[in-house]
């Protein structure tokens, strides 16, 4: 895998399992419960992602819309 910013090699896998635990803040909102989906970085009871140690970027399609939460 390369990275969609930078063409770097150096991608890292992230996953987790934070059930309903899971607190996003966005303009103001917060959400508290499962992951939100569409927001690139996984859904539901899991946070799962790829990113570059070359740049940070978080590979997934940008931009995305705003999140609603």
């Amino acid at each position: 895998m390369f990275c969609k910013n930078c063409s770097g090699d150096r991608i890292v896998t992230i996953s987790a399992k934070c059930s309903d635990l899971c607190v996003v803040r966005y303009d103001g909102k917060e959400h508290v419960g499962y992951v939100p989906n569409g927001i690139g970085i996984g859904g539901d009871d899991y946070v799962e992602f790829h990113y570059c140690l070359f740049c940070g970027q978080i590979q997934d399609k940008f931009p995305m819309k705003d999140p609603i939460l």
